[in-house]
């Protein structure tokens, strides 16, 4: 397999030819399962931990905002600092500095010390994904790269499916602070494995201003703004689906992580088929997925009162989980050379939608509305998703050129071709890589 002289810098002349790209995106999708396992599991030790710590469990809540207000806040302050390193290099970076906040967290004192702690485990999320998804997308055909991309964020939903499940076991076994040390365990465990297999590319020629240029974008901000509210309904409805098979589905707490499982599940199998779909067409599927959630959400009510059927229902509702990749490529293709604040942006606007959706669920909540309003507050913000994603679907073409005179004009017409970008690999590239698909 080869790859392309721009596939892991935008600059770069050559890069070492990586192992096989299936064990490449294997050690990428181990941080996400590192990071799935602790935003997930988290919520499911706050008893645990809130009780140990001598606080109350609203309180003790305010750690897994700390957590995702270090996502928010880390994940363009990162890719901005990081524009002129290597993306190998902090791949590295990152992960040691995630591995370094769940330790202390579960070495934490006090919960002072736990707030400071999920901070600091939450800065490296996001730039972790933008970075790890532009390096699988550059080491695949640019058709491929959905594909390539949900099979690293493979780790994220797989980690709802068993370390989760893992790390709550741990923590009622052997204490909440052995589950937050398992997690450090799997980030060093992915330092070991993107240090070995990590393609080693040049350093980055990126300049923090011309990432920060893509804030300039409307395009950028669309297609944030469609997975900042589009996604809200998903968390809208899982954040109080525990609550909602005891009160109104009256199933025993025993049986909750069954459900959990398969909301896992449907995530998971979102992310490994749904892309293929997305390299054929990107935003129609995309526009299909949101129209697929809102049908799922809407359902969710006249479902809860049947296991089975709310089962069914869950499953879709975590398969919709896979319109993170599909935005993901469509970042790639409209933020022109920010390509590493773009990507990380993607999970601020995924975080954003984590506190949206569940606050707005909790609204319906306490007007009364029944446990089960969720299913249609999240339908209403996937429709919402859906709305923005029509006004980015009506501006899909080329980018405008700006020529502000005449000799301008010249000299982009006599200007050379410009080279494809550092994620377009050029066509003898695609060839060779179309021969090592992805596994």
């Amino acid at each position: 397999m080869t790859t392309s002289p721009h596939a892991t810098s935008p600059r770069a002349n050559s890069a070492s030819a990586p192992p096989h790209l299936a064990i490449v995106l294997f050690s990428l999708a181990m941080g996400g399962f590192a990071i799935g396992t602790t935003e997930f599991a988290s919520m499911s030790l706050l008893p645990f931990f809130a009780a140990d710590l001598g606080i109350d469990e609203p309180s003790a809540g305010h750690a897994i905002s700390a957590y995702a207000l270090g996502v928010v806040l880390g994940a363009p302050l990162i890719a901005v600092l990081g524009a002129r390193f290597a993306r190998r290099t902090q791949l590295l970076a990152l992960m040691a500095v995630f591995a370094l906040g769940n330790a202390i967290t579960a070495l934490a004192p006090g919960f002072g010390w736990m707030i400071a702690a999920r901070f600091l485990s939450g800065l490296p999320h996001g730039a972790y994904f933008g970075i790890a998804a532009l390096v699988a997308a550059s080491l695949v055909p640019q058709h491929r790269r959905s594909q390539a991309i949900g099979q690293v964020m493979l780790g994220l939903t797989s980690a709802t499916i068993i370390g989760v499940p893992l790390a709550n076991l741990i923590g009622q076994a052997v204490g909440w602070r052995a589950s937050f040390g398992l997690v450090s365990l799997l980030a060093l465990i992915t330092v070991l494995l993107c240090g070995l297999f990590a393609p080693r590319d040049q350093r980055g020629q990126s300049d923090p201003r011309r990432e920060l240029a893509a804030l300039r974008s409307g395009r950028v901000w669309i297609t944030l703004a469609i997975g900042a509210i589009g996604f809200g309904g998903m968390f809208a409805v899982y954040t109080y689906l525990a609550t909602t098979l005891i009160e109104v589905t009256k199933v025993g707490p025993a049986v909750i992580p069954f459900f959990l499982a398969v909301f896992g599940i449907g995530a998971t199998l979102g992310n490994l088929f749904v892309p293929r779909f997305a390299d054929r067409a990107l935003m129609p599927t995309a526009g299909a997925i949101l129209l697929f959630a809102a049908v799922a959400l809407l359902v969710f009510p006249l479902a809860a009162g049947n296991p089975w059927l709310l089962a069914a229902d869950v499953f879709a509702i975590g398969a919709s989980v896979s319109l993170g990749a599909v935005l993901q490529t469509r970042l790639m293709d409209v933020a022109g050379d920010a390509q590493a604040l773009a990507a990380a942006l993607n999970h601020s606007a995924f975080n954003t939608a984590n506190a949206l959706g569940p606050f707005l669920g909790g609204l319906a909540i306490r007007e009364g509305l029944g446990w089960t309003s969720t299913g249609p507050v999240g339908a209403a913000l996937a429709l919402l998703g859906f709305l923005i994603w029509i006004v980015a679907w009506r501006d899909t073409g080329p980018a405008p050129v700006e020529i502000t005179s005449a000799s301008d004009g010249a000299s982009l017409k006599n200007a050379p071709a410009r080279p494809a970008p550092p994620l377009a690999p050029d066509d003898r590239s695609r060839s060779d890589a179309a021969r090592d698909p992805v596994a």
